[in-house]
């Protein structure tokens, strides 16, 4: 079943495919090919198989080349994992297989998970049968999605804090951590920084924020005064709305001109937070108007 939490790991790949990088390098140490650019491409993992497979994301990395198109040189299976599944045991080895066929490159497996328990259960090894052949899933869990507590470092990769928050919301560090992102993104522009602030607000258990949120109303934290009233704490309408049309967008659903309309026009807080709960379980768009 897809939640808000996992909808929001997977937009922050898409926002920036690098991310993928990034923890592949610097926390997992695997080293990467050269490349030029990297970018978000089909999850859809059926060409070479009859059962429907379909990843969280797909991130290819691809080399510039004098005489042709750039070439692809690694491509990157990320999923999102909440929960023990064990019919992920045979499907990762199936995503792999097919996107190494399709994309004609090596192809490997990021698995992240924000819970610890479940971060071990996923780094298992998976014994193919043939021998010699096993696919340990790499695994970008609490111990490796660093606490980022610097509003400094939290402003030079957004995506990254708002996955640290995510990660570790619940442990004693967590207020800092959130206070730290949302320093960062007041001094983005405000679409830009609402945006992020909301995704946390839709990944977090409701629990979870309002005890945050009253840690940093204390004097120990620096709470954000009125940009944070207006715009985290009460919610802003404009913000809601693009989270709904992002996690739509995210998830490939057609959004038709009067659908993005009524969704943008909206100003009632709860119908917003209705369809955002929504949005990650609709088949069209247009279902959420029936909300």
């Amino acid at each position: 079943m897809l939640t808000s939490e996992h909808e929001v790991i997977v937009r922050l790949f898409h926002e920036r495919p690098v991310l993928a990088a990034e923890l592949l390098t610097e926390t997992l140490k695997i080293p990467l090919p050269d490349y030029d650019h990297a970018a978000v491409e089909s999850g859809d993992l059926t060409e070479v198989t009859p059962t429907e497979l379909r990843a969280d994301s797909v991130i290819v990395f691809r080399k510039k080349q004098s005489d042709a198109d750039p070439e692809p040189v690694l491509a990157v299976v990320m999923e999102v994992q909440r929960g023990r599944d064990n019919g992920k045991r045979w499907s990762w080895p199936m995503y792999l297989i097919s996107l190494r066929t399709r994309m004609r490159c090596p192809a490997i497996l990021l698995v992240v998970c924000p819970d610890a328990a479940i971060a071990h259960w996923s780094r298992h090894p998976i014994e193919l049968g043939h021998p010699g052949l096993t696919l340990t899933p790499l695994v970008a869990g609490p111990t490796e999605v660093p606490m980022i507590l610097d509003p400094c470092d939290a402003a030079e990769d957004p995506e990254l804090a708002v996955l640290s928050v995510i990660t570790h919301a619940n442990t004693p560090q967590g207020p800092d951590i959130l206070n730290a992102l949302l320093k960062a993104v007041h001094d983005l522009d405000p679409y830009k920084g609402g945006r992020y602030a909301d995704m946390v607000r839709a990944a977090l258990p409701r629990e979870i924020w309002e005890h945050l949120e009253k840690l940093m109303k204390t004097e120990t934290y620096e709470y954000l005064s009125e940009w944070a009233r207006n715009n985290i704490a009460e919610g802003k309408a404009e913000g809601k709305a693009e989270s709904i049309l992002q996690v739509l967008s995210a998830r490939d659903l057609e959004v038709p001109d009067d659908v993005r309309a009524e969704i943008g026009a909206c100003t009632d807080i709860d119908q917003l937070d209705a369809w955002i709960r929504a949005a990650v379980a609709v088949e069209s768009a247009r279902d959420l108007l029936d909300i």
